[in-house]
């Protein structure tokens, strides 16, 4: 049986007189990967930061678990946790080490011992291939692919419901950005349920479960890999294809 996890009824977006999103409705299902393209300005990312709560919504609701979360009085922290997000800039800690960056948010938000959170944050270190020899390195003295590999095992290591992945691969060198990638199509295999804004097409056709067209501030159109790149329906996905794909 097919598991709702988020429910995103008429969300819209405001930025002074702007309108950046446009009544977007959309349901997420457990373990699905869902993939959200479309021309830079179209209100991908603003969309992701709205369902983390990074950006607050103008109107609409966010359901999780069947419960608004844009309702007064509730758990904002508890459902950031639930929500793990991974930037286009890594956002890393550069004071800390790579397996300090991995457990202090399970410490400090979850109240994990530190040798739990240490456990925890070695053994999703070792899964994104950021294994032993790397731990005690900072930040910046990383490739921008192993910072992004760091950055997505610290998000994992609050076992997160939910991934939320806003470009990852924006920032890297193109050299970068397969291995990236591969440690995404791992996370996708286990099931683990993913929301990506990306401009890999490739990815996102052989990855997803569904991928989502945006444009102006609204689905224009959504539908399995195949659908969308092979039969899309709307006039601008077709032009948005024909430019990326050539």
């Amino acid at each position: 049986m097919t598991q709702t996890i988020l429910e995103i009824k008429h969300l819209k977006k405001s930025f002074g007189a702007n309108e950046v999103l446009k009544d977007i409705s959309l349901s997420v299902n457990k373990g699905e990967v869902i993939s959200i393209i479309g021309s830079s300005g179209s209100g991908k990312s603003t969309f992701l930061r709205s369902i983390n709560l990074l950006e607050e919504p103008t109107a609409g609701e966010i359901l999780f678990h069947g419960q608004n979360v844009l309702e007064k009085g509730y758990d904002l922290t508890a459902y950031r946790e639930k929500l793990g997000m991974v930037f286009q800039s890594f956002n890393l800690f550069e004071n800390l080490n790579v397996l300090d960056n991995a457990i202090v948010a399970q410490t400090t938000v979850l109240k994990r011992s530190y040798e739990e959170a240490k456990a925890i944050a070695q053994n999703n270190l070792n899964a994104v291939g950021m294994t032993e020899q790397y731990w005690k390195a900072k930040p910046k003295q990383l490739s921008g692919g192993q910072k992004q590999r760091v950055a997505i095992a610290r998000a994992l290591s609050v076992n997160p419901e939910a991934m939320l992945f806003d470009e990852p691969t924006s920032a890297l060198d193109p050299e970068m950005v397969g291995e990236v990638l591969k440690t995404m199509q791992e996370l996708a295999k286990s099931g683990l349920t993913m929301i990506i804004v990306t401009h890999e097409m490739e990815f996102a056709r052989d990855v997803s479960d569904r991928v989502i067209f945006m444009d102006k501030g609204v689905i224009a159109e959504q539908g399995t890999p195949q659908q969308i790149f092979e039969n899309p329906q709307e006039e601008r996905t077709k032009e948005f294809l024909q430019r990326f794909l050539g």
